[in-house]
Order: C-alpha cells, then sequence, then structure tokens
C-alpha cells in the first residue's frame, strides 16, 4: 500500500488545472475525491520530492477528511480533427496507390505488383496504362535524347498484373483495356463475380483467382486461347462449368477447397492437362473420359468422397503422382500401364487388399502409402517394387511381414507401427527400418538352408531373382550365378543385383544383358570401388543407373559415353569430384550425388544443360556457385541439405526456374530457419527482396 504521509496538498491553481483538465481531453472532473484526496496524479511526484525536503511542511493525516474545494471552472474542449485509423477506403486513397514511380517502372517493364495495398478498388488510371500519356507525348527532342528510356515509343505494354491481397469485390469492365495481359493474380481478395470482358484478354496465359467468394466464371473466360493455368481454389463453386472442356491449352487446374460434387463430361477434352488438382471437395465419382487426359502426370483428389478409380488408370501413361488420402475407396487398380507413377497416396480410405499385378505393374514406384485402411495382408510381390524408397501401411489389421521386403534394396523408410504383427518382436519393430530389415533378410537366408540351398518359395513364387541364395548355380548355362537368367533380363529389361557384396561384375553379365535389351541396370547395396569395365558394353542402351551404397571412389571417364542416360544415382559412396568428360550427359534428368565426400559442386555439373533434378545434400560443401547453377536452364529441383554452406548469395532467388530448394541443415544465418520451414516460394522471395539495387 502505497504511504502518502509525506505529500503535501495544496490546493490546486486554477491554470494547473486548465492544463490537466486539457491534457486529459477536458472531460475529467478535478474536483472529485479522487484529485481532491491525493491531488492530481501528475503532480504527486514533485509535491512528494518537496514534503521529502521540508519535514516542517504541514502533513495531513491518512484517516483525515479532505477539505472541500470550490467548484473550478473547466476550459472548454479544443477543437481537432479526428481521423480513425480504421475507416473505408476513398476512390482518392486508392488512386494514390498507383504512385508515378510505379507506373514508369510499370511502363519500361510490363510488370505491375499492387498486391497487399489494401485496394479496395482498382486505380482508374491503371486501365490505361497502354496508353501514352500527355506527358510523353509533349516531350521535345531535346528531352528526349537526354532520357530517351522515357519516351513512349520504348515502353513494354503490361503483361503482368498483380492484385493479390487486398479487398477488392469486383472488377471494372474497363478490364478488357489491358489486351496485352498474360498473367493476372487476383489471389486473397473479396470478388463475388468476375466481368464478362476478362474474356476479351486473348493473350492471357495465368488467371489465379483462389481465395475468393465466387460461385461461377463468366462462359467468356473459357473461351480463352491461350490460358495455360487456372487456379479457383479457395472458393464457393458447387461445380464446373461444361464449357471448361473448350480451354484445349490449360496445362494446369486447380479447384481445390470447394464444394464440387461432381466433375463435368468432356473434360477429357483438356488433353494437355499436366496437373489437376481438386483435393477438399465433395466428388463422388470420376467421368470415364478422365483416362483421355493422356499428359496428365498430377492428380489430387485426396478429401472427396470417391469409392472407387476407373479400372483403365493404365491409360495416364504420363501420371507420376497420385493423391487419394481420405475417401471411400475400396479397392485398388491394377494400374497396368502406369509405369511412370512414382508415388500414390491412399492413405485413409477402406481398401483391404494390395493387387498382386499392381506390384509387377509399377516398377518405377517410389512411395507407397496405405496407412490407416483396412488391409489384413502383405503380398509378398512387394518386392517387385524395386524402387520403393517409402512403404506406410501403418495402423492396418496386418499380422505377417513377408520375408521378401528384405530385397528391396531401396527402401529406407517402413511404418508398420498400430498393426498386430506376431511374427516379430515389439522391440525390433520398435528400432525402425533397418533393424526390421535386417530380421526379415536373415529368416529369409534360415529358410533357405533348411531347403537345401533353393531359394525361398516366397521368393520364387514373387518372380524376383534370388540367385544369391542358390550358392552359385544358375537357370542358364551361359549366366554366372548369383544373377538373373536371361527370361528375367527379357521381360523386365532390369539388370538388378542388391545386397550381394560384390566388388566386380564379369563382362560376360552385361553382354547378356545388352543382348537381351536391358536399360536399366541397378547395383546398389554391394561393395563396387568404381563402375565395372563391362558397362561400356551398354552404352548405348542404359537409361538408369543406380550404384548407390557402394564404395565407389572414382567415376572413370568412360561414362561420358552413355548416349541415353537419364537417370544416375551415386548416393552414399566415396566420390569428392567427378571427370571433366560428365558435362557432356546431355540427356542426364536427375543426378544423385548424396552423401559423398564433396566440397564443391564440379563444375561439370554445372554443363548439364538438361539436368531438372540435382540431390547433392549430407556432403560438405562450402559455397554456392549462383553464375553456374544460372546456366542450368532447366534444373527445378535443387537439395542441398545437410551441408556446410556459409552464406546463400541473395540472387539466387532470380532463378525462377527453381520450384524445390531445399537448403536446411547448413550454418549460414540467413535465412533463418523459420523462413526455410516456409517452402520454396518464400526462400526465393526472401532473396530477391535482399539484392542490392
Amino acid at each position: 500500500m502505497m504511504n502518502f504521509g509525506n505529500l503535501e496538498f495544496d490546493s490546486f491553481r486554477g491554470a494547473q488545472e486548465c492544463d490537466q483538465a486539457s491534457a486529459f481531453g477536458g472531460d475529467f472532473d478535478f474536483g472529485h475525491s479522487c484529485f481532491t484526496h491525493y491531488g492530481c496524479p501528475s503532480d504527486m511526484s514533485d509535491r512528494a520530492s518537496r514534503g521529502r525536503g521540508n519535514p516542517t511542511s504541514s502533513r495531513i493525516p491518512r484517516c483525515a477528511q479532505s477539505p472541500r474545494r470550490a467548484p473550478v471552472a473547466h476550459s472548454p474542449r479544443p477543437s481537432c480533427a479526428f481521423r480513425p485509423i480504421f475507416h473505408e477506403r476513398t476512390t482518392h486513397e486508392d488512386d494514390q496507390v498507383l504512385t508515378q514511380q510505379l507506373w514508369k517502372l510499370a511502363r519500361k517493364s510490363g510488370t505491375l505488383n499492387l498486391s497487399n495495398k489494401a485496394l479496395a478498388r482498382v486505380p482508374e488510371r491503371l486501365y490505361d496504362i497502354n496508353e501514352a500519356d500527355a506527358d510523353s507525348k509533349a516531350v521535345n527532342l531535346e528531352q528526349l535524347t537526354i532520357k530517351e528510356e522515357d519516351a513512349w515509343w520504348n515502353q513494354v505494354p503490361l503483361n503482368n498484373l498483380d492484385l493479390s491481397s487486398n479487398t477488392l469485390t469486383h472488377l471494372s469492365p474497363k478490364i478488357e483495356n489491358l489486351q496485352s495481359l498474360t498473367v493476372l493474380t487476383l489471389h486473397d481478395n473479396a470478388l463475388l463475380e468476375l466481368p464478362p470482358e476478362i474474356g476479351k484478354l486473348e493473350k492471357l496465359m495465368r488467371l489465379n483467382v483462389s481465395h475468393n467468394k465466387l460461385s461461377q466464371l463468366p462462359r467468356e473466360i473459357y473461351s480463352l486461347p491461350e490460358l495455360r493455368h487456372l487456379n479457383i481454389s479457395y472458393n464457393e463453386f458447387n461445380e464446373l462449368n461444361p464449357d471448361i472442356s473448350d480451354l484445349h491449352m490449360l496445362e494446369f487446374l486447380d479447384g481445390g477447397h470447394n464444394n464440387i460434387q461432381s466433375l463435368p463430361g468432356g473434360i477429357g477434352f483438356l488433353v494437355r492437362l499436366t496437373a489437376l488438382l481438386l483435393p477438399y471437395n465433395h466428388i463422388k465419382e470420376l467421368p470415364p473420359d478422365l483416362v483421355n487426359m493422356r499428359s496428365l502426370q498430377k492428380i489430387d483428389l485426396m478429401q472427396n468422397d470417391l469409392t472407387c478409380l476407373p479400372e483403365d488408370m493404365g491409360l495416364l501413361r504420363k501420371l507420376e503422382c497420385l493423391y487419394l488420402q481420405h475417401n471411400d475407396i475400396l479397392e485398388l487398380p491394377e494400374f497396368e500401364g502406369n509405369e511412370t507413377l512414382s508415388e500414390l497416396h491412399a492413405s485413409n480410405n477402406f481398401i483391404k487388399t494390395i493387387p498382386k499385378a499392381m506390384c509387377s505393374n509399377l516398377p518405377h514406384l517410389k512411395i507407397l502409402d496405405l496407412r490407416d485402411n483396412k488391409i489384413t495382408e502383405l503380398p509378398d510381390e512387394l518386392c517387385l517394387l524395386r524402387n520403393l524408397n517409402r512403404l506406410d501401411v501403418s495402423n492396418n489389421t496386418i499380422s505377417v511381414l513377408p520375408v521378401t521386403l528384405s530385397s528391396l534394396a531401396h527402401l529406407i523408410s517402413l511404418q508398420v507401427e498400430g498393426n498386430p504383427i506376431k511374427t516379430i518382436r515389439r522391440d525390433i519393430l520398435q528400432c525402425g527400418t533397418s533393424r526390421i530389415l535386417k530380421t526379415l533378410h536373415e529368416r529369409a537366408l534360415a529358410k533357405a538352408k533348411e531347403e537345401g540351398g533353393v531359394a525361398d518359395e516366397a521368393f520364387t513364387s514373387a518372380g524376383i531373382s534370388v540367385t544369391r541364395l542358390r550358392a552359385g548355380q544358375s537357370d542358364d548355362g551361359d549366366m554366372p550365378g548369383n544373377f538373373p537368367d536371361r527370361y528375367k533380363l527379357r521381360h523386365t529389361r532390369t539388370l538388378a543385383v542388391n545386397l550381394e557384396e560384390l566388388n566386380e561384375v564379369p563382362d560376360q553379365v552385361f553382354q547378356i544383358a545388352r543382348d537381351e535389351g536391358v536399360h536399366v541396370v541397378d547395383f546398389a547395396r554391394n561393395q563396387l570401388s568404381t563402375l565395372p569395365n563391362g558397362l561400356q558394353h551398354m552404352k548405348d542402351l542404359v537409361t538408369e543407373l543406380v550404384l548407390s551404397n557402394n564404395v565407389i571412389g572414382y567415376v572413370p571417364q568412360f561414362i561420358s559415353q552413355f548416349t541415353r542416360i537419364s537417370f544416375l544415382n551415386l548416393s552414399n559412396n566415396l566420390l569428392n569430384d567427378l571427370p571433366t568428360e560428365f558435362g557432356v550427359l546431355n540427356t542426364l534428368r536427375e543426378l544423385n550425388i548424396a552423401n559423398n565426400r564433396f566440397q564443391f559442386i564440379p563444375n561439370c555439373v554445372y554443363e548439364l544443360k538438361g539436368l531438372e533434378i540435382f540431390i547433392a545434400s549430407e556432403n560438405h560443401i562450402k559455397m554456392l556457385n549462383v553464375s553456374g547453377l544460372q546456366s542450368m536452364p532447366r534444373l527445378s529441383t535443387l537439395d542441398l541439405r545437410n551441408n556446410d554452406i556459409e552464406t546463400v548469395p541473395p540472387i539466387l532467388g532470380n532463378l525462377t526456374n527453381i520450384t524445390h530448394l531445399e537448403l536446411v541443415g547448413n550454418p549460414f544465418r540467413q535465412p533463418r530457419h523459420q523462413i526455410l520451414m516456409k517452402g520454396t516460394d518464400a526462400i526465393m522471395s526472401y532473396l530477391r527482396d535482399r539484392i542490392p539495387t
């Protein structure tokens, strides 16, 4: 409790009271007991100091009644203009957003960014930006010679307009004046409808109207001849207009997070579509002509009400990623013909079995997610998914794990928790993937010995190569032991020998593989110290070469002779450099050198003009050569996690072709970890903002 025993209470002077009343807005009554007893709060500190310095000053006991005071005449409230912080935007305020500096920059570059400006209306002046203004026309010849870049004939028509993250509720029909637009970004507004005049933007290629309040698009939009990218996600659509099939050039369609009940017939006419994204809707079935969209690479139908898939899904031969989580699917098709499928996500459904034929039809599948289903048994044929990296069957009713899983040389993640598995001890299951696979492999070997050196019947029935269990015996007279026979080579076009502790491979093996037309070679998880010389026999055939998890210390120069190779995996070896001749591999699309001993990215890598995916994580790379990366126009995925990179040059943000960037686990301070976790777009935007001007 405060002690006011030493405070001196004098009567207020009139001038003081007027000042205090004015300071508090003129509405406070300083005759109130709170003020008359203790004095004005702002006066307490001064009076207290004076009271302590004068011991003879009069004191008022704490319990004493305060003296009455005469009413004080208050000064009138000062009149001042008051403007609230939050108020409705006026047209004048919106027009001021388009400053002269932004105007000139847009006229020079053809790009105008008015995002996040709190616009309630589009500045009227914007619709005339492609017209020569009076100032530029009035400039005389002498002025133009000094600053010719401002001349109207040197200005670029507006082709990229960003009005995102504002409060727009409508667009003016004058949008038709912007005939040169190729990109129109309107996401994160409050748009209720779009004007029909938007259909006159015949050059428009990208339209993003996500995160608005749209329930339909004007029919004129479906006549846009060049539209390739359409994003209508996070709106209020109940259906897709059948006229959408008229967008013959469309390559990307995102209609996620709406209330779409079904897809219109005729959607199969979108033959150029590569990505169909419709998550978080209420679609119950897919139209039969969906399989006519032969260019589809990605389909996202998660969080819908699907019960089945078209039986002829195999017609989508370019399909790479399929997302079906959280539906009501009862069974999976056999996917015959979907050889390029690399990711299948079907968790949280009602699937009971895994089709055996599916396993043999998906040789390139890397991720299989079947968690939270009703699966009771895993087929032995799972071992045919030779490229499988991740298998998630957790929270099912599986009681036995097939020993054939141990032959999956590239399996790094096996999730089986939440199953009533009785054949493997709980402590082994808790140790993770490596321990589980080791246990299964030991059991497979033990069973083979019990049968007198004959391969395990489970392996044989699944059709995999198990000659490693035959103690050197061979089904074919001219094929060395421990290698697949001619029939298997001819049938699969694949030479795969894993977990054999091989330190060399006879030339004869590659000669036979060449004769059988093999184009995929996989010697992962062996003890090879370099590339086998016999590989040169297949230099004109090999398209995929996997040599991960060996002890390779150098790559010979003859690698440059592989004129058709598109995929090369050299991860988990002992490499610290690549030969100069490596740069001539123009057909290479994906290169994986993760978990080696590289301290820098070899210069020959920057010569790979066709490279799209470059994985170099888990090395000791210390710096980024942005100029080298700029010479790789097709590079879209760059993975440099867990290296020793100390700085990230801001100009890296200008490499717009990179759509997936991984930099976590490096010692640099900027960008911060929080930004890295937001994804590639956030990283690139952060870097671009820090480029010196």
